[in-house]
């Protein structure tokens, strides 16, 4: 029995295995329309989502399976004191697979340390977020064709945001990678990585105003400042609209560069960049879909 936690529990060979599955997944649809008849994934979310809930659901229901779970803490018996290793336990005896999501970092190790059943880290505070770094990588492939020989510029919050860190200590196992980190002072990505990417003679650079290096990007990996991280609302109300990426903006940059984002959106991606068709971040929340069925089959050992 295998779980994820993080991205780098899954070889380059095991992700390009979880990928291609993924993409047969999105041109044979109906053919793993029942694979997961009779399984039941536990969705226990001990904090708010949309996107990551509501597509760990659909993949399962889209494999003919069944979900049950909860949708914050509220609605859990957290609220009366159980642990999270109590909860696994019980949660074993009820569904086959797990994907669970909490505000405390390392919350989802703990679980599977206890659990009967594979457990989806689903996002542990500002820790990890695997299943979104393997639907960054399968939209970066399909639409690029590679993964590897580009340059990708990552702006916005980088300090606490969970799918940045996740994404740069995946993409590092590629070759001829470079990162350029574009934020304010404030949010900056912490040193642990860049002390990482030293090490390991990776190319980064640190950088303020996107617009500088708009013309040098192959991919833009746009990310909204997140207000639940803050510790006060002033730092928030100060930062939130820090970067805005609008049509002036993207005519700096290459005509096949792709721009994507993790959603949810705030003010940092004009709606008028929605229409250019270098803008995939709908068609990343799709690719979402299929990587989370793709990973389900995996994990369940199942094939079609």
């Amino acid at each position: 029995m295998r779980h994820l936690m993080s991205p780098l529990d899954l070889t380059t060979a095991e992700l390009d295995r979880i990928f291609d599955l993924a993409n047969d997944i999105e041109r044979n649809i109906e053919k793993y329309a029942h694979a997961c008849d009779g399984k039941i994934l536990a969705t226990c979310f001990y904090e708010p989502s949309t996107r990551t809930r509501l597509s760990f659901e659909s993949a399962m229901i889209r494999l003919g399976g069944r979900v049950m779970g909860f949708s914050d803490a509220a609605s859990s018996s957290a609220t009366k004191g159980e642990s999270v290793s109590d909860t696994i336990r019980v949660i074993s005896c009820y569904a086959d697979i797990c994907a669970m999501r909490h505000p405390k970092e390392g919350a989802p190790m703990v679980a599977a340390e206890k659990s009967g059943i594979p457990v989806i880290n689903a996002g542990d505070g500002g820790h990890h977020h695997p299943t979104q770094t393997l639907t960054d990588l399968l939209t970066i492939r399909s639409l690029k064709g590679y993964l590897g020989g580009f340059t990708i510029g990552l702006c916005g919050d980088l300090k606490f945001g969970r799918t940045v860190h996740s994404l740069i200590n995946a993409l590092v196992r590629y070759e001829d990678i470079r990162f350029i980190f574009i934020s304010p002072e404030e949010l900056r990505v912490p040193d642990y990585i860049t002390d990482m990417l030293k090490e390991n003679c990776i190319p980064f650079k640190e950088v303020i105003r996107l617009e500088n290096v708009m013309p040098e990007l192959d991919l833009l990996y746009m990310t909204r400042v997140q207000k639940e991280r803050f510790f006060n609302e002033e730092d928030y109300v100060r930062l939130k609209d820090f970067y805005i990426l609008n049509t002036e903006r993207m005519n700096l940059a290459k005509k096949d560069m792709l721009v994507l984002h993790p959603l949810p959106r705030v003010n940092e991606i004009s709606v008028e960049v929605d229409d250019d068709p270098r803008a995939v971040y709908f068609r990343q929340a799709q690719y979402g879909v299929y990587v989370r069925m793709a990973l389900i089959l995996t994990l369940l050992e199942i094939t079609v």
